[in-house]
């Protein structure tokens, strides 16, 4: 389970939509599985159905994170027009096995927001828990 603050969900939410047609990405830092910070990252792709967080930024943000004492408890993006459904690349691109891995989807009227943990390209949706 992750466990993350409405203000937190809403910064997700609102990068979503400032990103939109192109997938928002960022980092969800905090200890425990429960979100302290909320990183928005840059998508190097500029892409609808892809994204790629900028390397040196990702180095700045885990410099600091290291320096707050947290840790990667997840990674967040958009699908812009997609179910939100890890696709075959996200799949391919999870990293971090212990982190959860929260998908925005902006297809419907309403954003969908699901989290999930990708492990050996095995996919288990979690709980989101809501602080």
């Amino acid at each position: 389970m992750i466990s993350i603050k409405r203000e937190d969900i809403e910064i997700v939410l609102e990068h979503a939509r400032d990103e939109n047609p192109r997938e928002a990405c960022g980092i969800l830092a905090g200890n425990n599985g429960i979100v302290e910070k909320v990183y928005r990252m840059k998508n190097k792709d500029l892409s609808s159905v892809t994204y790629l967080m900028d390397s040196m930024e990702q180095f700045a943000v885990m410099k600091e994170m290291r320096g707050k004492g947290l840790d990667i408890v997840g990674i967040y993006h958009s699908h812009t027009s997609s179910v939100a459904f890890p696709s075959a690349t996200d799949i391919e691109l999870a990293f971090y096995p212990e982190a959860s891995y929260l998908i925005v989807s902006l297809a419907g009227k309403e954003p969908q927001m699901r989290s999930f943990r990708i492990k050996d390209e095995k996919i288990e949706e979690e709980e989101i828990g809501i602080l």
